[in-house]
């Protein structure tokens, strides 16, 4: 059963359900004024865009990346540093282009399934017009930065076609899928923006673009959960207060974790690897940090409980929860 909100007269909807399609309203106009075209917006073919060998602009930012603050990282000669940054970069381009085209296929999903009047459904179209545009330029740069890597890990991959189902079978959980793939790359390509002033300009314009959008479908993600979630029986809102960090901490590992190409290529140790994702402090840190938005809103949804409180912690992602959304990582450690 679709959790969008049914067509029904203006007059008979509370101020809560007004203020929840107003926000559909202003973003689905935000889509229309305020959108991007990778082919248009990035200017791939300038001089400053190209990527050259030896370019130290593409080694791991000791600050945000978790093998970048790895010993083992920064003991390697620089021309390694380079490769591995190369590769790390181009293969998270890659996952997100692979999210990206789940999320999809889980929304045309989704907006099949909603009524006659359903506002969602302009929005969701909107959104996954976007989501397109996403995947055109996560692809064109890893093209560019010629690195096959293979992006999520197989099993992800494998596992993938099943996911969009979700969307309309259990939609709430989809959602929290959205969030629990939206946020790490979100977060992570924040982090970079702030903190580190030499990114390659190829990398630079991706993730401003990218950013730039994200904004509109993490919030939708938001208010849309906020909405569906608190009018649920009880019993549903404790299964799902235990889905949420479980679906969280699973896609944080598919994204965020290198597949096993990796350490092969570059002859990473299985004990550094094990202390990247997710033993050292620094990493777990790091791991704690991406959900602080998401710890608010399991709050405001009233999904933080006794029981699911201890899980978020057992999964290595509980925390200070964020006290707005997109609250700089370094005053949320």
């Amino acid at each position: 059963m679709t959790e969008a909100l049914r067509y029904e007269p203006e007059h008979a909807k509370s101020d809560v359900d007004n203020d929840y399609l107003q926000v559909l309203d202003d973003l689905s106009a935000a889509s229309v004024h305020r959108n991007f075209d990778p082919y248009i917006d990035i200017d791939w073919d300038a001089p400053e865009m190209a990527v050259v060998p030896d370019d130290p602009r593409w080694i791991l930012s000791y600050e945000v990346d978790p093998i970048g603050r790895h010993p083992w990282y920064q003991a390697q000669p620089q021309d390694k540093q380079i490769a591995i940054g190369m590769w790390r970069q181009a293969n998270v381009a890659k996952v997100g282009l692979q999210f990206e085209s789940i999320l999809i296929r889980g929304l045309m999903q989704y907006s099949f399934s909603l009524p006659n009047g359903a506002k969602e459904f302009r929005y969701t179209t909107h959104e996954s017009r976007e989501e397109c545009n996403h995947t055109l330029m996560f692809q064109e740069l890893v093209n560019r930065v010629g690195m096959d890597v293979p992006g999520a890990k197989k099993y992800y991959r494998r596992f993938s076609p099943l996911v969009p189902l979700a969307s309309t079978i259990f939609p709430t959980v989809f959602f929290f899928g959205v969030l629990g793939g939206e946020e790490p790359i979100d977060h992570l390509q924040k982090d970079f923006l702030r903190i580190s002033e030499d990114l390659h300009p190829a990398m630079a314009a991706v993730m401003q673009l990218h950013v730039a959008e994200e904004a509109r479908h993490i919030s939708f993600a938001h208010h849309h959960l906020r909405e569906t979630v608190p009018a649920k029986g009880p019993v549903q809102r404790f299964m799902l207060s235990l889905a949420m960090p479980i679906t969280m901490r699973v896609l944080a590992g598919a994204i965020m974790v290198p597949p096993r190409g990796f350490r092969r290529q570059f002859d990473v140790p299985d004990e550094v690897m094990r202390e990247i994702f997710w033993k050292s402090d620094e990493s777990k840190r790091v791991l704690r940090n991406v959900f602080g938005d998401v710890r608010m809103l399991a709050d405001q949804c009233g999904l933080m409980n006794p029981v699911s409180r201890p899980l978020w912690r057992v999964l290595g992602i509980s925390g200070r929860k964020s006290r707005y959304r997109s609250e700089p990582t370094y005053t949320a450690s």
